[in-house]
């Protein structure tokens, strides 16, 4: 039971921040290209309770690889060039987490030497646990990046898809979105996401974290 407790503070940081940076991003990207709805919703906001959903949370927080957030509203009638700028907004999302599981480990090769010299001096205790949570922000916001880059509605790869293709195949793309979900679901609950996904994040994070690839 300890150690469960000691995972879950761990990770609370790292999963709360990492999918209010997801949201945040996209609210940024749709304001930017001249859609105000996030801003008018309070979503342009680091604070953890605009953005998280209460399930999607508790879900992360279990399989430590999958979960979601309250999707930010986005009205395309504001945008100029719709198609475009919605493959954008999608993209921004994925493209923070990437980007913050960076930061993250360049934070662990910062404090490296300092948790070596903390254990000798006795400082483990503080310095030991927060390079665990950079770790471990390492490996959530990589799962959270790559997972919302699956090209599969309604995640953003989708999103992204459906403005890379031609106006035909993109419509065929986008009527799909509500099924999306169920594929995504079948694909969690067999394991197949697992299979393709985790051979990736484990390279990525020990390219990250070592300089090396492992599998």
């Amino acid at each position: 039971m300890e150690m469960i407790i000691q995972k879950i503070v761990i990770y609370a940081v790292p999963i709360l921040f990492g999918l209010t940076i997801h949201e945040l991003a996209h609210g940024l990207m749709a304001d930017r290209l001249g859609d105000p709805t996030p801003r008018e919703m309070g979503r342009l906001t680091l604070n953890p309770l605009s953005h998280l959903d209460p399930i999607g949370t508790l879900v992360f927080f279990i399989t430590q690889a999958f979960g979601w957030a309250r999707p930010i509203s986005i009205n395309p009638g504001n945008l100029t060039s719709p198609r475009r700028d919605m493959m954008w907004i999608a993209l921004a999302g994925p493209l923070a987490n990437l980007l913050l599981a960076m930061f993250c480990a360049i934070l662990y090769h910062l404090t490296r030497s300092m948790v070596v010299g903390s254990i000798a001096g006795g400082g483990g205790w503080l310095m030991v646990p927060f390079q665990q949570m950079v770790v471990a922000g390492v490996v959530v916001n990589l799962s959270l990046g790559l997972i919302n880059l699956i090209p599969i509605p309604p995640l953003d790869g989708g999103r992204i898809l459906a403005g890379l293709l031609p106006p035909r195949p993109a419509g065929y793309l986008e009527k799909i979105d509500s099924y999306g979900a169920i594929l995504l679901l079948i694909l969690v609950l067999s394991d197949s996401l697992s299979f393709f996904l985790l051979p990736l994040l484990s390279a990525l994070t020990g390219l990250l974290l070592y300089g090396a690839i492992s599998f």
